[in-house]
């Protein structure tokens, strides 16, 4: 059933960008200043979009469902905030300095549509161009906002209703709230088509994404409106020039965050340039746990120090004198284990990694019962990957989870196991293929 939600959007955003696009050729374009101004506005904001780089590689040996990638980080939901904003702006467009518009819900799409693909048109010639549910989620989202407004305001009914005080502004609020809401439910639905992850925390994420950025989109949206109503087309400079600075140091900071996600890879790498793990044992457990962490409700931010964690949990092998045969740390002695867990906690703490992580790490060797959850994580995720790269058959995979299942009394908690056997069944990896460094 979630399989088919990315057809269907793609389907209903193609449908009414065909309909506008018809509507608007046969009727023409009713004020063309205002359209050429907003389109101009939203083509921008596509020029000075972010595109994420290439997912960083996991040494699962597979792709993860379909080929395609998890959703993205909160930092890269918004690639586009000012062409955001002024799609919204024009959907909530009543006048115009002073004097009513008329454009319409269909018109209102077709120049959106226009305009998103005339600003795509560079990045799609450099082979970045953005995914198909971007655009998609645009057009429904911009419709959304369209038809709710639209219809009333050129009837006369809202004015009836709620005038052009400030009431208004509170409509229009709280007409940006259910649009973001629309927004965060059609985003979920398409990363779990793509990805088949749990509905609920995808939601959640994207919920908890919109009250960041997605709050001053929408923000930016009501007043970039209700300025172009008061003071005419010259407003849209003056509101969307500081939106634009925002959107460019929203991308540094972005890039800041990458590089540090790629310091912490690298870090995680000293253990197999050394020969104390196997090649690419690091990232195959950091990518599992992150699916495992979804798969158990954990937020955006406990999933990046999830991960953090899970890149360096062996990081204290360093500082052993006699390396551990093969790096298998899943079926040490405990004190050894101990030992191994805070040297790499100590480790973790010198590279400035925030403090839940070295917390993490250092508690690998701890009672389950008395772990966190991600340290939880972390353990399963490491015993398995251990168990199946030294299996010797084509069932290892099976078997390594069958081992866990039985340890579940005293070392490792039943809950992430099954977990983890649900992230497997579909698909989070399916055989196990190391990697060589690189």
């Amino acid at each position: 059933m979630r399989a088919a939600a990315a057809p269907v959007v793609r389907a209903a955003a193609a449908l009414l960008a065909l309909a506008g696009l018809g509507h608007t050729l046969w009727w023409g374009v009713a004020e063309p200043g205002g359209a050429l101004a907003f389109g101009t506005l939203v083509a921008v904001g596509e020029l000075a979009r972010r595109h994420p780089g290439p997912a960083p590689r996991t040494g699962t040996g597979t792709a993860p469902r379909g080929g395609a990638a998890g959703p993205p980080p909160p930092e890269d939901r918004h690639p586009a905030p000012l062409g955001s904003a002024g799609a919204l702006a024009y959907a909530l467009l009543g006048q115009n300095g002073g004097h009513s518009t008329h454009h319409g819900v269909l018109q209102t799409i077709t120049v959106v549509v226009a305009a998103a693909l005339v600003g795509i048109v560079p990045h799609v010639a450099r082979g970045r161009g953005p995914a198909l549910d971007h655009v998609a989620r645009r057009v429904l989202t911009v419709a959304f906002a369209a038809v709710c407004f639209q219809p009333l305001y050129n009837s006369g009914r809202l004015g009836e209703w709620i005038g052009q005080g400030p009431y208004l502004v509170v409509f229009l609020l709280f007409l940006l709230g259910l649009t973001a809401l629309c927004d965060s439910v059609l985003a979920a639905a398409l990363a779990g088509a793509r990805t088949g992850w749990p509905y609920g925390p995808l939601l959640r994420d994207e919920l908890r994404a919109q009250l960041g950025i997605g709050s001053a989109i929408c923000a930016s949206g009501v007043v970039m409106a209700l300025g172009v109503a008061v003071a005419g087309l010259w407003a849209l400079p003056v509101f969307s020039v500081p939106l634009l600075l925002t959107q460019m140091s929203f991308h540094r900071i972005t890039a800041v965050r990458t590089t540090y996600r790629q310091t912490i890879t690298s870090l995680a790498r000293a253990t197999e340039i050394a020969g104390c793990t196997p090649p690419g044992h690091a990232r195959r457990v950091a990518a599992l746990s992150r699916s495992v962490g979804r798969e158990l409700g954990l937020s955006e931010r406990e999933l990046t120090v999830l991960e953090y964690a899970a890149l360096m949990h062996d990081i204290g092998q360093l500082s052993l004198v006699d390396p551990v045969p093969s790096g298998a740390t899943a079926e040490l002695p405990t004190a050894l284990a101990r030992r191994i867990a805070e040297l790499g906690g100590e480790v973790a703490r010198r590279t400035g990694v925030p403090a839940e992580v070295a917390v993490i790490v250092e508690r690998q060797a701890d009672p389950y019962r008395d772990q966190p959850v991600a340290a939880r994580i972390v353990r399963v995720v490491n015993a398995y990957d251990d168990l199946a790269v030294g299996a010797r058959h084509p069932a290892g995979s099976l078997a390594a989870l069958e081992r866990l299942r039985l340890g579940t009394g005293h070392d490792y908690e039943p809950g992430v196991v099954e977990s983890l056997a649900r992230v497997l069944a579909r698909g989070g990896r399916s055989r196990v293929v190391p990697v060589p460094p690189g």
